[in-house]
């Protein structure tokens, strides 16, 4: 606020009943991401590994839940404390804020703001389960999650969205998580991949997804929640950045599927389902730091460029050897670099903030503000997921054992399978084609009896 000006109890924001009512709305949207995620993942990986990645994403929503709860709240956006974390005692158990109490600056109540948030930080981590397909401990995923939120994601959380937080002080524009939610989990995912080794066969065995139909349906439910993802990020839409943010992120995602497609048919000969999928969420990834600064057209460039740059990226892993099971570091890590330094070009000052960037007259100086935004995030959550991951097998071990790994991770964790196979009832042999006719006539000679 400008000095000398006094704000009266008229000017002050009031309870927006369409913002609360579009907010919950977003929220649970992005609640729904975590579940499409899981049907993702789940219908990447192979038969055995299934529900271990529904798993992996699942459990996600227990734990965050309750940490969100305790103290991550609190931690992400609590009063600044060095410009690195935020602590405020009311925010503790989410106790001490009233019903109709509004976040800061906003029409919307506190506890709205907090559920929505907290979405955010289910998600996340669940994104770090797709490098890690396979071979990893249902036990030690729990506990990495507990220690990875806790250390990593609510302070960088901090850095970018909270008031002091550095990032945010410095100016770095991300609208909905490009540093924040991707390049986090991916560099994680990096970090821990680089710590745990490769699946048993990589390389050499065929990994192919199960069920490609369940990709699809996955990227479905993602694309349709990543709407409340986005445009929920301004908390508002009283006067249309929300619905800007609305339309890019269904552009960009439309333009990357088409760039990977294209990518994919010049490369590869083929344009297939899994391709599609993945240039989707390569789009969505990319314009979500992007797609509050930047027009439409501008929306169609992030798109493009972020799938084929992203198609070109999840190659890599067999060039340098680090087994990313399901492409996170290719898609997330690198579709939140692209979308996030592509700000400083595409920037047209005219949505979000008046910042440009160089293709709009504005220099180089926004673009220097997003490289520091992306390598500081991306740097410190290797380094530090890297640690965690290796005390972790240090101590109970991350991985399954051998074994366990080739006969299959859904049996050892779970005592569950994804399908069964011994036909209706589940236990019952299957009937051989003679005790089938042997069936149906004795059935058709009751009819002839009556």
């Amino acid at each position: 606020m400008p000095p000398g000006i006094t704000t009266l109890a008229a000017d002050a924001p009031q309870l927006s009943a369409a913002n609360t009512g579009f907010m919950l709305i977003c929220s649970a949207l992005v609640m729904l991401m975590t579940p499409g995620l899981a049907f993702f993942y789940g219908g990447m990986v192979r038969v055995k590994s299934t529900l271990n990645m529904l798993m992996m994403s699942f459990i996600s929503l227990g734990i965050v839940t309750i940490l969100w709860v305790l103290y991550g709240f609190s931690l992400a956006f609590g009063t600044d404390a060095g410009s690195v974390i935020g602590w405020s005692s009311d925010f503790v158990g989410l106790g001490g804020i009233g019903i109709t109490e509004l976040w800061d600056g906003t029409t919307i109540p506190v506890y709205v703001f907090a559920v929505f948030q907290l979405m955010f930080a289910v998600l996340t981590p669940a994104l770090i389960s797709g490098a890690l397909a396979d071979r990893v401990k249902f036990t030690s995923w729990a506990l990495f999650i507990t220690l990875w939120v806790t250390v990593v994601y609510f302070p960088v959380a901090h850095w970018v969205w909270g008031a002091g937080g550095w990032l945010y002080e410095l100016g770095v524009i991300d609208f909905a998580g490009g540093t924040a939610v991707h390049i986090n989990a991916g560099a994680a995912a990096l970090g821990v991949i680089l710590v745990i080794g490769k699946r048993i066969g990589f390389k050499k065995d065929p990994m192919r997804p199960h069920s490609l139909p369940l990709v699809m349906l996955g990227a479905a439910l993602l694309w349709f929640g990543w709407f409340g993802f986005n445009a929920g990020s301004w908390l508002g839409n009283d006067d249309g950045v929300g619905a800007v943010m609305f339309l890019n992120t269904q552009v960009a995602t439309g333009a990357a599927v088409l760039g990977w497609l294209a990518y994919e048919k010049i490369r590869h000969g083929s344009f297939t389902t899994l391709g599609a999928a993945s240039g989707a969420v390569a789009g969505l990834v990319a314009i979500t730091p992007a797609g509050g600064s930047v027009s439409p057209l501008g929306a169609i460039a992030v798109g493009v460029i972020a799938g084929v740059l992203c198609a070109m990226a999840v190659g890599l892993k067999y060039r340098f050897g680090y087994d990313d099971s399901l492409d996170v570091v290719g898609v997330h890590l690198v579709g939140g670099v692209i979308g996030s330094l592509l700000v400083g070009f595409f920037a047209t000052g005219g949505v979000q903030s008046d910042a440009k960037g160089l293709f709009y007259g504005g220099g180089p100086d926004q673009l220097g503000k997003q490289a520091v935004g992306v390598f500081a995030v991306l740097a410190y959550s290797l380094v530090v997921s890297a640690a965690l991951a290796f005390v972790l097998d240090r101590t109970i071990g991350m991985r399954v054992g051998e074994d366990d790994e080739i006969s299959g991770i859904d049996q050892v964790e779970h005592a569950e399978t994804a399908y069964d196979f011994s036909g209706a009832g589940g236990g019952s042999a299957p009937r051989t084609t003679a005790q089938a006719a042997g069936s149906a006539a004795a059935t058709t000679n009751k009819k002839v009896d009556a």
